[in-house]
């Protein structure tokens, strides 16, 4: 009996997914958005709240925005947004975001 959830595999050697390890290999913060996303929102604000540049890609803004969500899927183990990754390493989504920055993680982690 077949599996109605089952997925192609991703192609991990895509345009997309070297251009997302390219990205979150180069730039410091980059955030996996969606610009009408309420989590994608939340998780900027706090970058903005200690003046850290950000590489934000907004991806309903991109022909291959699924392509690229399947890479991030594979990669963080889920395709929703924020996806935010700090020094080339995945930290989470919007709500994990907050709570760091609430904690005082965050800001730790931006000096490392």
């Amino acid at each position: 009996m077949g599996n109605y959830f089952s997925r192609k595999p991703i192609d991990m050697s895509s345009a997309s997914a070297q251009f997302v390890r390219e990205i979150i290999g180069r730039d410091k913060v980059v955030i996996f958005s969606k610009t009408y996303c309420p989590y994608c929102k939340m998780a900027k604000e706090q970058f903005k709240k200690l003046n850290q540049a950000v590489t934000v890609i907004e991806l309903e803004t991109r022909d291959d925005a699924s392509e690229i969500q399947d890479v991030l899927g594979e990669l963080t183990g889920a395709r929703t947004v924020p996806r935010v990754f700090i020094n080339g390493n995945f930290i989470g989504g919007g709500t994990d975001v907050q709570k760091m920055y609430n904690d005082g993680r965050l800001q730790k982690v931006l000096e490392e």
